[in-house]
């Protein structure tokens, strides 16, 4: 008799069954070759099912000699000794069950955690551009749980093949020794109440999908109206009733479609149950049949035995015919991380990178084309050189290639035809560890760590003194802050740096940068997003670095384009103009226009005609 409800039944979804991933020679080999590090833990699981199964099934044989030994034959001491046997040999199959589960266990999770590790290091190589087109959240789950889904295919899908095979034919193999005419009654009897097992299944399965798109649709509700932005939006609009009324007619479909599942092939497992007993019938009936004509030497218990064997064949054979279903899955799996890992990094580490002692900061552009795709290119023939100690400003409109252009130096992206030089070196020569480490970047976009002040500026520079902690946030006009607060250094910012104004979080940036002390700075538009107090005191900080480094500033404040030696305009991936302010601002081109609308609203800016007048 099979258990109660039967294994639960699994099927593929449409979606599953058109991204059926190709099963081939290759893709297996690479799957086995995460196991083969393993291979005598491996080796000790597949003894370990073996012998339990072999142990599983010795109750059943002892309960034929209970029977015949025991009771008809009427001898205490054989009946105590065959039930004593029994429950050892049960105990020593659970126990060697539980050293498969916890060698099961240790595989998967060391087998898991060198994927964690790989994909890791493999994601952090991976290039700039792979961030920026590749969703955060696919990134993350693939991460996560694809690679946490390896674990469950270890545990349970090919533990479940090798468990279940070898207790099929250790079930075969004791029945046909027992008889082989009822061995084969019994086989032909296993198919009729394990395949319309799976056809109630299908349906239920069916029902479970609607009822989980019902309940996917309740959490979007919840979540789109129950949240702070959400619940405010419908407070304003005054939508509470239509709100509730959309919540209740989902709620109600979800109600209808759980009583369905719950009542999903009832009547049909009663009368599958019902079936289900002709197959011990069967084989008490041929039993009888062979024992009272034919083989005397059949016993009572040897009829027992079998029909118990064949109870216990029903689930082995059940899952096996599921784990179609967990193998495609599986497949997939591995198919998604693999897909990832043959990923190759778009900027890397030089075959035989240079190597410089030192860094002077000098940067060259000469003729760098650049584009995202073919048919969407972004700079233009661009060519500049930026001496030692010297400082160059970049201006033009939003959009005109500003940002990318900066990001061709350390590298997040190569150019597409020309060459970046850095010290005289093309940068795609020089070891990357060496160039980036002598690139600081202070963007507009400012990340904090969700640490202390000091964790976050000691990630520019572990080994840094508590003075050079000191030192660099004096430079960046933010010590008086960070003195202020009672923990001081050790105050704790928040995720993202929550619990600090934008100002505050760009100077613990600029003094993140300073410790790191790189032989060229690079101000991003460091202030453009701040009020007029905190960018003042931003610009206090930067002033005196670019007097004293290698420097290259995007702005749109006067004074810090002031203070470069040049000026250069950039629209629409070309270098349109360049030169002074004085040189630029009368001459009536992109730069007296951006001088115009953007730069002339300070009150440090005189108009440009004074300009134009007094050359």
């Amino acid at each position: 008799m099979p258990p109660r409800g039967g294994p639960r039944q699994q099927f593929l979804t449409e979606e599953e069954k058109k991204a059926r991933p190709k099963v081939t020679s290759a893709l297996l080999k690479r799957i086995f070759s995460y196991l083969l590090p393993y291979w005598k833990q491996m080796l000790l699981v597949l003894c370990a099912i073996v012998i339990s199964s072999v142990l599983s099934m010795l109750p059943s044989v002892l309960t034929g000699r209970i029977i015949d030994e025991g009771l008809i034959g009427r001898s205490m001491e054989k009946l105590v000794l065959y039930i004593v046997l029994s429950l050892a040999v049960t105990l020593g199959a659970n126990l060697i069950g539980v050293l498969e589960s916890y060698l099961n266990s240790w595989i998967a999770q060391h087998i898991t955690f060198d994927m964690h590790n790989k994909m890791y290091a493999h994601l952090l190589r991976m290039s700039h551009r792979f961030f920026t087109t590749n969703s955060q959240g696919d990134i993350i789950t693939r991460m996560t749980s694809d690679i946490s889904g390896v674990q469950q295919i270890i545990t349970n899908t090919l533990s479940s093949i090798l468990s279940n095979s070898i207790t099929l034919i250790v079930a075969l193999v004791i029945m046909f020794r027992q008889n082989w005419i009822l061995a084969i009654v019994g086989i032909l009897v296993v198919p009729l109440f394990v395949l319309p097992t799976r056809s109630a299944g299908k349906a239920r399965w069916t029902i479970t999908n609607e009822s989980q798109a019902c309940s996917d649709e309740i959490n979007g509700i919840l979540n789109e109206t129950l949240s702070v932005s959400g619940q405010l939006l419908v407070k304003l609009f005054g939508r509470e009733q239509r709100e509730y009324e959309r919540y209740e007619a989902v709620g109600r479909r979800q109600v209808a479609l759980n009583i369905r599942e719950s009542m999903a092939g009832r009547w049909f497992r009663v009368a599958l149950s019902t079936f289900s007993s002709i197959g011990p019938m069967l084989l008490y009936l041929a039993g009888g049949v062979i024992m009272m004509r034919y083989d005397e030497t059949l016993t009572v218990g040897d009829i027992t035995v079998l029909v118990t064997l064949l109870g216990r064949m029903y689930g082995p054979v059940s899952q096996l015919l599921n784990i179609q279903v967990d193998w495609i899955r599986s497949m997939a799996l591995f198919t998604r991380i693999f897909d990832y890992f043959d990923m190759v990094p778009e900027v890397g580490q030089p075959a035989a990178p240079v190597h410089p002692v030192t860094a002077k900061g000098e940067v060259t552009f000469e003729h760098v084309d650049f584009s995202y795709d073919p048919d969407r290119q972004i700079l233009r023939d661009v060519s500049f050189q930026l001496p030692e100690g010297r400082c160059i400003a970049i201006v033009g409109p939003s959009g005109s290639g500003k940002s990318t252009l900066i990001n061709l130096i350390p590298r997040l992206y190569d150019v597409t035809a020309g060459r970046v030089l850095f010290d005289g070196e093309d940068v795609r020569t020089l070891d990357l560890a060496f160039l980036r480490s002598h690139i600081g970047i202070v963007s507009q976009e400012t990340y904090l760590f969700n640490g202390t002040i000091r964790e976050n500026l000691l990630y520019a520079r572990p080994d840094a003194t508590e003075e050079m902690l000191l030192d660099a946030c004096r430079q960046a006009n933010i010590l008086d802050f960070i003195e202020k607060q009672e923990n001081g250094l050790d105050t704790v910012v928040g995720n993202r740096g929550l619990k600090l104004s934008g100002g505050e979080k760009q100077r613990i940036s600029i003094a993140r940068v300073l410790l790191k002390d790189p032989a060229l700075m690079i101000f991003d538009e460091a202030t453009s997003a701040l009020d007029s107090i905190s960018e003042q005191k931003i610009q206090d900080a930067i002033e005196p670095l670019i007097a004293s480094r290698t420097s290259i500033l995007i702005a749109h404040r006067l004074s810090t384009i002031l203070a470069a030696d040049e000026i250069l305009v950039v629209k629409d991936g070309e270098i349109v103009e360049r030169g002074t302010h004085h040189e630029l601002v009368g001459a009536g081109g992109v730069y007296t226009q951006l001088y115009e609308t953007q730069f002339n609203k300070s009150a440090d800016a005189p108009p440009a005609q004074e300009y134009s007048e007094g050359e």
